[in-house]
């Protein structure tokens, strides 16, 4: 019994204050949430009536959360397909034989560096709704002044502040700061595959496109696979960049769950805050689950 001891007493201590934090600040806060979202906890005053999944039915019953679903998939798609089309193309460019390449890699891979908090500032500008045919116009700043001084005013749009598909414009700078990662992804999925296998398929008479298109896009597959579920879970989940572009959390135009969610908590609303937190979390789980299970059968092949 002593030699076992001896044997596992070491790992254990070693990944006991690992388990022992995890278990407390992510488990346990998780369940406590779940606990508070069955409650009717919708003031500051403490309450422990359970009401079930009453806060649930309440919330996917609210057109503000339906509407703030919406803004979320379009999100999503639009911050996914954008990643993935440029990380992609800019990675088949840097993939041929061309000067620079370590110098357009850094280039591609900088925005990564900057957070959300920092380039929300800046596209704050950016993005900004005023135009020239509006009252006081003449100040209009970023890319409308941009778009209105080459000629272009006619494309000057109010960007977030669209109610339908104003979100569709924080997806831009999420594309802007995360195309450059999914590039590296790309980049050295196409850097793993054989010079031989190539050039085999070449002899056997596959012209670029089919060469691509039987060869190297299925090896890229795994790739594919990991840059939608890292993107996907993270388009669930952004919330700073909303923050630091547009400056009320509660803008219908840009609602997401993750700012309703904090309109609810600093509202005190405790029970409807945790609701979708949970709702955040389930999501995130059917993103994250699957490709966990997908890398779990690739190993034991």
């Amino acid at each position: 019994m002593l030699k076992r001891v001896k044997t596992w007493g070491p790992g254990v201590l070693l990944l006991a204050p690992t388990i022992i934090l995890v278990g407390v600040f992510v488990y346990w806060l998780i369940i406590e949430n779940f606990r508070v979202s069955l409650t009717n906890q919708h003031t500051a005053k403490p309450s422990n009536k359970y009401v079930g999944f009453e806060n649930y039915s309440n919330l996917l019953a609210d057109p503000n959360f339906q509407h703030s679903l919406w803004n979320l998939l379009i999100l999503t798609v639009v911050f996914l397909g954008g990643t993935l089309i440029f990380g992609f193309l800019w990675a088949w460019i840097l993939e041929q034989p061309a000067l620079g390449e370590g110098f357009f890699r850094s280039v591609y891979l900088f925005p990564m560096a900057v957070s959300f908090i920092a380039s929300g500032v800046v596209w704050r500008w950016l993005l900004s709704s005023l135009q020239t045919g509006q009252p006081g116009g003449e100040r209009t700043t970023g890319l409308n002044r941009l778009l209105d001084s080459v000629g272009l005013g006619a494309l000057q749009n109010d960007w977030w502040s669209n109610p339908t598909w104003g979100i569709a414009a924080i997806a831009v700078p999420a594309i802007w700061q995360l195309s450059g990662y999914v590039m590296a992804l790309f980049l050295a999925g196409f850097r793993g595959i054989p010079d031989e296998l190539r050039e085999a398929a070449r002899i056997d008479g596959c012209t670029e496109w089919k060469l691509y298109r039987h060869v190297i896009f299925p090896q890229l597959s795994p790739v594919m696979l990991s840059a939608v579920i890292i993107i996907g879970h993270m388009s669930l989940k952004l919330f700073d960049l909303i923050r630091a572009i547009v400056p009320d959390a509660n803008t219908y135009d840009v609602q997401v769950p993750a700012t309703l969610m904090w309109v609810k908590y600093i509202g005190s609303d405790y029970a409807d805050a945790a609701a979708i937190g949970t709702i955040l979390l389930v999501l995130v789980a059917m993103a994250v689950i699957p490709y966990l299970m997908y890398t779990s059968r690739a190993e034991k092949r």
